[in-house]
């Protein structure tokens, strides 16, 4: 479990603490700093930088740090999406594991990564633990713990726990998507973000970006969504995260390298969610590219929504059908179910959903959390 040998008492209170943040109400960002404060101590950590991430392909959208420079922040990105490292947050992924060390997975070799070589060797730290949180299908975000080098490699006990530590922080950033019932703005329970009262759309926004990232030209309504979208930290990048990974996406695809899906998906501060995509305008890893940020489609946020709720995949099934006008026969017949056992599901989809009939749901998904 890692509890066992990683200061037991503290250790144990720092999961306690963990837990209790999925029902706290709080920003992505609040979840960050407090668990900062309870995993500091136990995992013998010099510097943190948190991310946010799209739920649907775990690429970074957002970074906050308070102990790192970010002024080169833009090799940071380009590592991340060009060099296939070790021990990076897709692997780890991939892996089945939710946190992993540099040290571990070089085997003590850590100049073997690019990464250490060019970063974290001579930023003065000796080891990285990285970690993933995901939780019912979606990654939330992730984290890079650094440790100075003259504390010497994380040990076996503690990666464990932050594997626990992190099971528990994809539930709580997953509960900051949840929508509210109301959908106010408020964080903590962020509103669905398709039919909020929102000024009206002035149409889509787009940045021309450079080589490294910085914005050339830029639409009207684009210099408004970028206060919206602004990181939690201040970068070199001259763009918020999320626009710089779409940007770097998109000079991949340009080449014919696989990315993870041609669109992310962004949650502005009031909850709202946002689809970038980029295209990179002279075909080559280095040109510019453009990126277009739309708001997010009822077929591109619904997705999210169920999965920010807890449901399960198979409850997920069941609620798309529901929102696409199947009753329960249509759903038993399409998901080769017994008609109560649909039913059964239903119960949790409700309970879940803080709704008391179909209607409600589809009108709490479609409607921007109103479930009136």
């Amino acid at each position: 479990m890692g509890l066992r040998g990683a200061r037991g008492v503290a250790a144990q209170q720092a999961i306690e603490g963990l837990r209790e943040l999925a029902g706290a109400g709080l920003t992505a960002e609040k979840v960050f700093r407090r668990a900062d404060e309870l995993l500091r101590g136990v995992l013998e950590y010099d510097a943190v930088c948190w991310h946010s991430a799209d739920p649907a392909s775990g690429l970074v959208t957002s970074v906050l740090s308070d102990d790192l420079s970010l002024e080169g922040f833009e090799d940071a990105v380009r590592l991340e999406v060009w060099e296939d490292d070790v021990a990076t947050f897709p692997k780890i992924r991939h892996s089945g594991v939710r946190a992993e060390t540099l040290s571990r997975v070089t085997r003590g070799r850590t100049a073997d990564s690019t990464r250490f070589r060019e970063q974290i060797g001579p930023a003065g730290f000796g080891d990285e633990l990285r970690a993933v949180f995901d939780a019912h299908g979606g990654m939330w975000g992730c984290a890079a713990f650094m440790r100075a080098a003259d504390r010497g490699p994380y040990l076996g006990r503690q990666r464990e726990f932050a594997e626990l530590a992190a099971r528990h922080l994809g539930n709580a950033l997953r509960a900051c998507h949840v929508p509210s019932g109301g959908g106010d703005e408020t964080a903590g329970g962020a509103g669905l973000g398709l039919g909020e009262r929102h000024e009206p759309d002035a149409g889509p926004a787009v940045l021309v970006l450079g080589p490294s990232n910085r914005p050339l030209a830029l639409s009207g309504p684009a210099e408004e969504l970028l206060s919206r979208l602004a990181d939690p930290s201040r970068t070199s990048l001259g763009v918020p995260t999320a626009f710089a990974m779409a940007a770097e996406q998109a000079r991949r695809a340009a080449v014919g390298l696989p990315v993870p899906q041609s669109k992310i998906r962004v949650q502005d501060r009031g909850g709202r969610w946002f689809v970038l995509h980029g295209s990179a305008l002279q075909g080559g890893a280095g040109g510019e590219v453009t990126v277009v940020a739309s708001p997010a489609t009822p077929a591109d946020a619904m997705p999210l929504y169920l999965s920010a709720y807890g449901l399960t995949a198979r409850e997920q099934e069941v609620a798309l059908l529901l929102v696409r006008g199947c009753d329960t026969r249509d759903v038993s017949r399409l998901l080769a179910m017994k008609p109560y056992t649909v039913q059964d599901h239903l119960k949790s989809v409700f309970a879940k959903a803080g709704v008391a009939s179909r209607r409600e749901l589809v009108a709490r998904i479609m409607l921007g959390g109103g479930a009136g």
